[in-house]
């Protein structure tokens, strides 16, 4: 069998972000990482942009201090592309309305729904909740009314509201003649 020749990449690699981001989910200061280190805050600030790279000695160093592994900063990050004509279609109730799933459906932390709301759609006519810590809703366009047990509000295009997912609720839009679209983000328990 022969061997394949693979030309090297002069391509450098990018892991300054990943070195400050988990410098910064620590909480911790780059003096506090030189400190930790023995590396100055000037070459661990030019590291972490990418400015110059760090010897092996140096990088392992690093990653014990800020508890990562060596590996975990060359692997390419977990991406899932969900296209809007492939998002699966659900249906949480209500009446005039397209909504489709647009994180993937085994990502358990958040899901995202697109939802296309015709003139005059609405949710249910009883409040309802849904099984989430946290739920976000974005007015992308149009008007939406979010209908809580004391309250409701008159949302606009760039509107957004957070609250907690057990809080029961509704929603319609009242407008007869444009539709809305709305992006409603749903947060798990135990991630928010």
């Amino acid at each position: 069998m022969k061997a394949l020749s693979v030309e090297p990449s002069n391509a450098p690699l990018a892991i300054g972000s990943r070195i400050r981001a988990a410098r910064q989910a620590r909480h911790l200061t780059i003096e506090q990482v030189a400190d930790s280190t023995g590396l100055t805050k000037g070459f661990l600030s030019r590291v972490e942009r990418d400015l110059t790279s760090p010897s092996v000695a140096s990088l392992v160093t690093l990653c014990q201090v800020l508890s990562i592994s060596i590996g975990d900063l060359f692997m390419p990050p977990e991406t899932t592309l969900v296209r809007w004509p492939e998002a699966p279609g659900i249906n949480l109730g209500g009446d005039g309305i397209n909504e489709r799933l647009v994180t993937p459906r085994t990502e358990r932390r958040v899901q995202v729904i697109r939802s296309e709301i015709v003139p005059g759609g609405s949710g249910e006519a009883e409040l309802y909740s849904v099984d989430c810590d946290v739920e976000v809703l974005h007015v992308a366009a149009g008007r939406l009314d979010l209908v809580f047990t004391t309250e409701t509000m008159s949302l606009s295009a760039g509107d957004t509201v957070t609250f907690p997912g057990k809080e029961p609720h509704s929603w319609r839009n009242p407008d007869d003649a444009a539709p809305a679209v709305v992006i409603w983000t749903l947060v798990s328990p135990g991630t928010a």
